[in-house]
């Protein structure tokens, strides 16, 4: 059973029961409307407990019903909610923990709420780009006033219970034990013989058209590419304008069109994305995990410190090390800096910081690496480099430790071999700056045991990262596919297309940054690195001669003062620059190819179809395990648009024949051979099928 029903003398408790989170499932929902029957029928009960069993309440909507006919089979969330509501015994939602979505709508519901101290209460539903569609929008603004339901509603911020204790929400904040303290409420509530519905509170608010007007003109400035928000606003506008039934009918028409659109179908895709990231064919789900409560970092530079931020930040002890002192004394002194940002910024309380820099330990020698669990090298990415590293933490590391390479492009095995325990090695590969980007791609070596990819998998959701795992090839998944993207770059570049309108081009389909705003930011000079080593490990890679050309010129980007743009002091702001013009279109003169105009279309298609090719090889080749794999890797580490929900999904979208038309038609042009189609992409073109089937 996904609910448990329980007589206590005169006070019925419903217990959900439908581990993680209590989903609302169908059986779920099923089980609270028997049970409400049951209680109902029973002339002994005189009122009724609802509550969760386990980590919380109910976080809402069980996810593994979405998309399916489950979702909406009777009796819906609707008809529950309807249940408790019309119950001639007085209902008590008994909260705990969490509630969130359908769980706080459930709760809403319900004749009183109570609730004990730091619950998480939200409505997250924007974040899949829908809406409340259980009387939330109509029920929550009733409860806690206009503005900050629809600051909730539309942000889908989670809010503590503490925050919301003198809101009208909650009758009574439990200090003790919640069940106990429920029932003893439940017999107050019968002796008063009071059924009081939110539905029927009036909303007050001294001029709620001009606020209304004023939040969607807000919202509509914020939410650009994604309707929800606004949706939010209007739903939120009938609870004010319109009776409760009319509200409730408007906000399931606008959630029904919002679950029909392409954008929610995307934040959808993505939020469950994540989720199956974390499953790995081969993988048991039993599989142990190691012990991991000492971590150490080699390196104390930008990387190292970033990666050594993650581990303080989630109470671990953490070991830097670095060769020379002033350099240890730089990297330490960046840890506080970061820390004491937050902490001006409210983010931290300084005894945070200070419990935070206890658990650090700067040293100079591998020696003390010893007791570390954990090794993580974030060192120079060269290879003579990683070597040498290597072979001392084989020399030091205890029995057990798993080491770890940063390496955003290396080969791990290689890696792994520089030791006499290559089971112990795997990739962690960080994204800049470490203590703030989502993503981790976990690279799997040859060797790597399970027990250490589950060790890592299971770290990373400690630290609050999404992790991807990779198999072992050149950039992994995330650099071999940026790779094909900055060579089109480059060919645009060549044939007559400038930076300025490149960027600009693929920004407005909904990059956070174009091609060459990144390159000036991450370092042109990192680029150049990349392609002398291609020019002789990988010399069926051609690359248009212009960022070479660039970093000749010492144009590295902004930590130069110049790069594909020009700055100015103090102004990060990228500026067209003539010389670099002048120097690309020399550079198309000097190779004999004409310029040409290049239309914004062409530019989008050929950047983001060469994500999506190569995308496809990496599927065939197992490099990636699925495609939302690959697209959970675009959306959370470089900057693809989350509404369009990721490089495969987007081609999903978009249609595989298309693409792959495309990409013949492409492979006809300048540096063609780019354009050799994954023989995945043209099978399930043929086939009328896609990428996440």
């Amino acid at each position: 059973m996904t609910a448990h029903y329980s007589v206590h003398e005169d006070v019925a408790v419903i217990t959900l029961d439908n581990p993680p989170v209590n989903g609302l499932g169908h059986a779920t929902r099923l089980a609270i409307v028997e049970a409400m029957e049951a209680a109902t029928d029973d002339v002994r009960v005189r009122a009724i407990v609802i509550t969760g069993a386990g980590s919380g309440f109910s976080a809402g909507a069980d996810v593994r019903e979405f998309g399916t006919p489950s979702a909406m089979q009777q009796p819906s969330i609707h008809t529950v909610i309807a249940a408790l509501e019309s119950s001639a015994k007085p209902v008590i939602a008994a909260i705990h923990s969490l509630a969130m979505g359908g769980g706080l709508e459930l709760a809403m519901g319900c004749h009183y709420r109570l609730v004990t101290r730091g619950a998480q209460i939200a409505l997250p539903e924007v974040k899949l780009g829908v809406l409340p569609g259980a009387g939330g929008t109509q029920r929550l603004p009733r409860a806690i006033g206009l503005e900050a339901a629809l600051n909730m509603i539309v942000s889908g911020r989670v809010v503590s219970s503490d925050e919301l204790s003198d809101s009208g929400l909650f009758d009574l904040v439990v200090e003790g034990d919640l069940l106990p303290g429920a029932m003893k409420f439940a017999r107050q509530a019968a002796e008063r013989g009071e059924l009081p519905k939110l539905r029927d509170r009036r909303i007050d608010h001294v001029n709620p058209d001009a606020f209304l007007q004023f939040a969607q003109n807000t919202v509509a400035a914020a939410s650009r590419n994604f309707p929800a928000p606004l949706k939010c606003v209007e739903a939120v506008r009938a609870c004010v304008q319109r009776s409760f039934d009319e509200g409730i009918g408007v906000e399931r028409k606008l959630f029904m069109e919002l679950m029909n659109t392409s954008e929610s179908r995307a934040l959808r895709h993505a939020f469950f994305g994540k989720r199956a990231a974390a499953k790995i064919p081969d993988l048991p789900r039993d599989t142990p995990v190691r012990t991991v409560t000492q971590v150490a970092v080699v390196g104390a530079g930008t990387m190292g410190t970033g990666i050594a931020m993650n581990f303080l930040s989630a109470g671990l002890q953490v070991t830097i090390l670095e060769t020379r002192q002033d350099a240890l004394e730089r990297g330490v002194a960046a840890i506080r800096k970061n820390y004491d940002d937050n902490a001006r910024k409210g983010k931290l309380t300084q005894e945070q910081v200070e419990q935070r820099m206890s658990l650090l330990t700067p040293t100079l020698s591998y020696d003390d690496l010893r007791h570390a669990d954990l090794i993580i090298e974030a060192v120079f990415e060269e290879m003579g480099v990683k070597e040498s590293v290597f072979r001392a933490l084989d020399a030091v590391a205890k029995h057990g430790a798993i080491l770890a390479s940063n390496t955003s492009t290396l080969d791990v095995d290689k890696i792994a071999a520089f030791t006499k325990r290559p089971h112990d090695v795997v990739g962690m590969h960080f994204f800049s700056p470490a203590n703030v980007m989502e993503l981790l791609e976990v690279v799997r070596g040859e060797k790597t045991a399970h027990d250490v990819l589950a060790t890592v998998m299971s770290l990373a959701r400690k630290i609050g990262k999404t992790a991807v795992v990779s198999g072992v090839c050149d950039g992994f998944i995330g650099n071999r596919m940026i790779n094909q993207y900055l060579r089109q770059a480059g060919y645009l570049l060549d044939e007559g297309a400038p930076p300025e309108q490149i960027d600009r081009a693929i920004e407005k389909f909904g990059f956070a940054m174009g091609p060459f705003r990144m390159l000036d930011l991450s370092g042109n000079d990192i680029v150049w690195a990349i392609h002398k080593r291609h020019a002789v490990e990988r010399p069926d890679l051609v690359y248009s001669k212009t960022t070479n050309l660039l970093c000749e010129m010492g144009r590295f980007g902004q930590k130069s003062g110049a790069g594909w743009y020009d700055y100015k002091a103090g102004d990060r702001k990228a500026y067209p620059s003539p010389a670099v013009n002048d120097m690309i279109v020399q550079q198309s003169r000097d190779i004999g190819l004409e310029r040409r105009v290049i239309s914004d279309d062409e530019i989008v298609e050929r950047l983001v179809y060469a994500l999506v090719n190569e995308g496809a090889r990496i599927l065939e080749e197992g490099i990636a395990s699925k495609a939302s794999d690959i697209d959970v890797v675009y959306l959370t580490g470089y900057g693809f648009p989350m509404f369009r929900g990721g490089p495969m999904f987007y081609a999903d979208t978009v249609g595989l024949y298309n693409v792959a038309h495309a990409t013949r038609r492409y492979g006809k042009g300048y540096r063609g051979e780019a354009w050799k189609s994954a023989s995945l992409l043209e099978r399930l073109a043929e086939v009328g099928k896609s990428f996440n089937d």
